[in-house]
């Protein structure tokens, strides 16, 4: 009896450690589970794509790496009211209202390509004087440009000398007042003026030099010769811009530009010359987008007639638009544009700020129109936008309307 007691106690020792291990185990697993940190990831302020598990520098700019919430689902940011203060963020209870004016268009002053004349050489030759030698430089209309030496011109010039002598030898022939009309007009082709023509035949002498003049003032814009080459027939010479006329060509979104028509009449102001506006007709609306952009053009002319204005002056066109009534509106700033669409900051609570997504409409210098996302009476970001859109991407790696959809 004894012997099976002690048994008994032998075997319930030999259990006891390994009841006490499993315990143990199971209290450090659980204290695992309980006290498990989240791993810290960390991005690139300036490169987002940049993620690491540890802190160090960027690869591509080398500044320091800054903490994110790498797999952060929430939607919102949390900012204190003393961060809001510093970030000088503040809001607008969005309400309906009424919005007119005009929207300003970013434009430029670009030259009129009916304004530009293109020199070519008229005869093969030397260029024996080139009275122009720099671009930039100021042409008025009928000055000497350059001096061209041909010995095909003064073969010209001795056929319509003969062709003279030939006809007072037979006076009122038809046919040879024929030859030297048509001998003539050679030279006249050629570039020779009347007052030439007429000094080579006083004179009875050839001369294989000729002068050629500016058919239009302008500006050298391009010289394609130097002195003493050799050109051939057609041979570019030098191109002149006029800016007596320039073409203002402006900056349109697709959804502006189907409510332009061409005749209509736009105001127009050049930086530097605010007190001077003009007005000016749409003549042309470009079909297709700018490469790279999702911007197309429309263009018009203005007057300058004491050329006060050099081509690539900033200027600025006002588009009328017509008055809308009981709209939802922010201030400009408030919508945050990129490239993925249009959102705005919607303010809940004391410090929670929520990313918006949102359609506009009719748009002017100061205010636009909400047409979708946002309701009468939502508390709406209207400084700081663009810094929270900023610190979300910091914190998130992300952008903050990645599945986001209108409500």
């Amino acid at each position: 009896m004894e012997r099976k007691v002690f048994i008994k106690k032998f075997a319930l020792l030999a259990l006891v450690p390994s009841v006490f291990v499993a315990a143990c185990s199971s209290e450090d697993k659980s204290k695992g589970k309980v006290g498990a940190v989240k791993q810290q990831t960390f991005t690139c302020p300036m490169h987002p794509q940049i993620i690491k598990n540890e802190m160090g520098t960027c690869p591509i700019c080398g500044m320091d790496l800054v903490p994110f919430e790498k797999n952060s689902n929430e939607k919102a940011l949390k900012i204190d009211e003393k961060r809001q203060a510093l970030a000088n963020i503040t809001t607008l209870v969005i309400g309906e209202g009424n919005l007119s004016g005009a929207k300003q268009l970013n434009g430029r002053l670009t030259v009129n390509p009916e304004q530009s004349s293109y020199i070519s050489s008229r005869i093969a030759g030397r260029i024996e004087q080139l009275y122009i030698r720099e671009t930039g430089a100021k042409v008025g209309k009928g000055q000497p440009l350059y001096k061209l030496y041909s010995e095909q011109l003064a073969t010209l010039q001795q056929e319509y000398l003969m062709a003279i002598a030939q006809e007072k030898q037979f006076q009122g022939d038809k046919i040879e007042r024929q030859i030297v009309a048509a001998a003539k007009q050679k030279l006249q082709l050629y570039g020779q003026s009347e007052s030439q023509i007429q000094q080579l035949v006083k004179t009875q002498k050839k001369d294989p030099y000729v002068v050629f003049y500016a058919p239009e003032g302008g500006v050298v814009a391009e010289l394609s010769v130097t002195q003493g080459q050799y050109v051939t027939e057609g041979s570019p010479i030098l191109r002149l811009e006029g800016y007596g006329q320039l073409w203002v060509e402006a900056d349109v979104y697709p959804n502006e530009a189907k409510n332009i028509k061409i005749g209509q009449k736009v105001k127009v102001v050049i930086a530097g010359w605010e007190d001077q506006p003009k007005e000016m007709t749409i003549s042309f609306i470009t079909p297709s987008l700018q490469a790279g952009t999702q911007l197309t053009q429309i263009r018009g002319s203005i007057a300058n007639p004491r050329q006060q204005w050099q081509p690539g002056l900033q200027a600025n066109v006002f588009l009328p638009s017509a008055s809308k009534s009981n709209v939802l509106t922010l201030p400009v700033d408030a919508v945050v544009r990129d490239g993925k669409g249009m959102h705005v900051w919607v303010k809940n609570g004391k410090d929670h700020f929520e990313p918006r997504l949102v359609k506009t409409g009719q748009e002017n210098n100061n205010e636009v129109e909400i047409s979708e996302g946002l309701k009468n009476g939502d508390q709406v970001v209207v400084t700081g936008a663009y810094l929270l859109y900023s610190e979300y991407i910091l914190k998130k790696g992300k952008n903050p309307i990645e599945g986001l959809k209108i409500k």
